[in-house]
């Protein structure tokens, strides 16, 4: 926990190592586990056997507990299971031949500038109305099946974190998930919603990290993807507005 809430605060401000988050400590991990597992465990029971529920929640995602190592299940890692994700992500960009190419990544090192779409992406969802969001966020599984429509858990991802806020001004998310699909179709898949639903989209490398950030009106999204060692892929997904 304590390096997800490292991870909200360094995903907001435009171009800060995630590095820096480090390890986590226990003690922040064990004080959110039995809130976390009652809560992801029943909504991972609802969408998985709630037909509307999992049309609401779009990727029909099983939201399940963190994992001690960040890791898949087996099941969740074989080719079917990768072929189901990625049909049901087909089915949500439109159908066959819909989904976009995303630009190549631009390269950069140190702040982008104010005015980038990655830098205007992260003050909408940090601070509107020049209330700070990041202080106010609740840490709980619910979050992630709360997420804008545009911008769902991808299909079968097993979400590890998530946090959020709908106080005052804020209308803020933070999901972290795990996906059997590799990181470019990941990546394209967002690209995709984003473009379709007519936001200015910005790709940047940041290391590892892959990084997909977007505006429209007061809207932003973020997503920071990476390959795991195991050959899964990691996403930090950051949304806020309406």
């Amino acid at each position: 926990m304590a390096k997800f809430k490292c991870l909200i605060a360094l995903a907001l401000s435009p171009m800060l190592l995630l590095a820096a988050c480090g390890g986590g400590g226990d003690e922040d991990q064990a004080s959110s586990v039995d809130k976390d597992a009652a809560a992801s465990s029943a909504l991972s029971d609802q969408i998985m056997v709630d037909p509307d529920l999992a049309t609401q929640n779009q990727a029909n995602s099983a939201v399940t507990a963190d994992n001690a190592d960040g890791e898949l299940p087996p099941e969740m890692r074989s080719p079917e299971a990768i072929a189901r994700a990625r049909a049901q992500a087909v089915k949500l960009v439109g159908g066959p031949g819909k989904l976009r190419k995303t630009p190549q990544a631009l390269a950069v090192e140190g702040k982008l500038p104010s005015d980038s779409t990655y830098s205007t992406a992260a003050e909408i969802a940090a601070k509107p109305g020049g209330v700070d969001c990041t202080k106010k966020v609740d840490y709980t599984m619910e979050w992630a099946a709360r997420l804008p429509a545009t911008f769902p858990v991808y299909p079968q991802g097993s979400v590890q974190e998530a946090a959020g806020t709908d106080e005052g001004a804020c209308s803020l998310r933070v999901v972290t998930f795990v996906s059997a699909v590799p990181m470019n179709e990941v990546i394209d898949f967002y690209y995709t919603r984003a473009a379709d639903a007519g936001f200015k989209v910005q790709h940047i490398k940041d290391g590892d990290d892959d990084v997909l950030a977007g505006v429209k009106d007061s809207s932003s999204f973020t997503v920071y993807v990476r390959n795991k060692p195991s050959g899964s892929t990691e996403v930090d997904l950051v949304t806020a507005g309406a």
